[in-house]
């Protein structure tokens, strides 16, 4: 039966939070807040946290800077996944990628399915593997975020999920989540 084993240690992960808006600043970014408190608050160490306008380049630089950098495993971005014209979170972070997580959007979209309905498809959440880095990218919607940390994220993030979570994908916890 999948599920949280309360016998086995939890180890945190490090999570970067980038808000992708031309609009949000951090004292009326909601989304990232909420995504900030949510990974806190399951022991999880915000690596770090920023908001880029909808530009290809802009989210890219931001994207390769955390890629690069030792300290974030994980980089869960909010925001530019519909499709209005500046929505184009997806172009700018697609062609980073070495490996697709199909299984992510199809999740996302079944969870989402239970709060939104059919309004679902309008999102192209998706999610990665660049490097060693994996990247998870959901709509910008508050709502959107809790759905995808409450009731996805928040699992696949905890090493004591089994059969397995993500946690034993990353380099520096893969003996230890085996």
């Amino acid at each position: 039966m999948p599920g949280i084993d309360e016998s086995l240690p939890f180890h945190p992960l490090n999570i970067a939070v980038l808000t992708v808006s031309d609009t949000r600043t951090m004292e009326t970014d909601t989304s990232g807040a909420l995504l900030a408190e949510r990974l806190t608050g399951a022991g999880h160490r915000l690596a770090a946290r920023a908001i880029v306008i909808d530009d290809v380049e802009a989210i890219r630089d931001q994207m390769r800077a955390w890629i690069a950098d030792p300290a974030v495993d994980i980089v869960v971005s909010t925001g530019g996944t519909g499709f209005t014209p500046r929505d184009v979170t997806p172009e700018a972070v697609m062609p980073l990628l070495r490996r697709v997580m199909d299984g992510f959007s199809v999740v996302f979209h079944q969870a989402s399915m239970g709060t939104i309905g059919v309004s679902t498809l309008q999102s192209r959440a998706f999610a990665g593997q660049a490097e060693d880095t994996f990247i998870f990218c959901v709509p910008g919607s508050t709502g959107a975020c809790r759905d995808a940390w409450d009731l996805v994220l928040g699992l696949e993030f905890d090493s004591r999920y089994r059969p397995c979570s993500i946690a034993g994908q990353l380099p520096r916890l893969r003996d230890v989540c085996a």
